[in-house]
């Protein structure tokens, strides 16, 4: 049996408009699908509203206790809830989680030798059997970046990593396909041309690639993810805009070992 786990990114959740067309094509996807979603900016905006300073280093969020709570309120509750609604209203019988939830995806806090990123955690195990039962279930998992360290700790984790450690562990029981969709159309050759999509890449292409800062920031620890997934046992994972759902037509990056 195959499964799709589709992680949407940040930019699609801020587009009400794109996110409704993306969640009409991901509804429309038959089989086993899991969908797992980032927090766009709104967490950053309420946190803003109520005094907090939000910080970042490398691209990645400092969560300290207030954030944390903010983090918790916008991704496990507002944006998670209201892409439940749309799914249901789709006919999809979609169920909102956090790692929590089932104890689903259980994490250990981040413990790096300079940078204290806070409440922030790295995925350790995934309850591969609850997961496959939910999905046998006839139910469609919508994970938020929220996981936890099962001591009752809440902790902010990467949704990338959420999507690729989801992937890895359901490809024991199935087969998988992990597909990023954000709002470009692929990994691109020239990052203002939207049309220069590159439309395969292995390891040596990437290894290349980042050499000559074709791929560089945020983009690293993306294509990290996909190689580690693929490398243990995920069967294909394919980055591009939403619109490769419906139409495999549609340029789109495949990442291959």
């Amino acid at each position: 049996m195959n499964v799709s786990v589709i992680k949407i990114g940040g930019n699609i959740i801020d587009n009400p408009a794109e996110l409704e067309q993306f969640l009409t094509d991901f509804s429309k996807i038959e089989g086993y699908k899991v969908l797992v979603h980032g927090g766009g900016k709104s967490a950053t905006k309420m946190a803003q509203s109520i005094g907090l300073v939000p910080q970042m280093i490398d691209g990645r969020r400092i969560t300290d206790a207030p954030m944390l709570d903010v983090v918790v309120m916008i991704y496990a509750g507002q944006i998670n809830k209201h892409i439940v609604a749309q799914l249901q209203a789709k006919d999809n019988n979609a169920i909102g989680f956090s790692g929590a939830d089932g104890n689903l995806i259980q994490s250990t806090k981040r413990n790096h030798p300079t940078i204290d990123y806070g409440f922030v955690g790295d995925v350790k195990q995934v309850n591969t059997k609850l997961l496959a039962t939910l999905l046998e279930a006839g139910v469609v998992p919508v994970f938020c970046a929220i996981t936890h360290d099962k001591n009752g700790q809440l902790l902010n984790t990467n949704a990338d990593t959420i999507a690729s450690e989801l992937s890895i562990a359901l490809s024991k029981v199935f087969d998988v396909t992990l597909t990023y969709c954000f709002e470009k159309q692929g990994v691109l050759q020239d990052s203002e041309d939207d049309s220069s999509v590159i439309i395969e890449i292995n390891e040596t292409l990437y290894n290349k690639l980042k050499e000559e800062k074709v791929i560089h920031s945020g983009m690293i620890p993306k294509l990290d993810n996909c190689f580690n997934s693929l490398s243990r046992g995920v069967q294909k994972i394919k980055i591009g805009h939403h619109r490769m759902l419906q139409n495999s037509d549609i340029p789109h990056t495949t990442i291959t070992l």
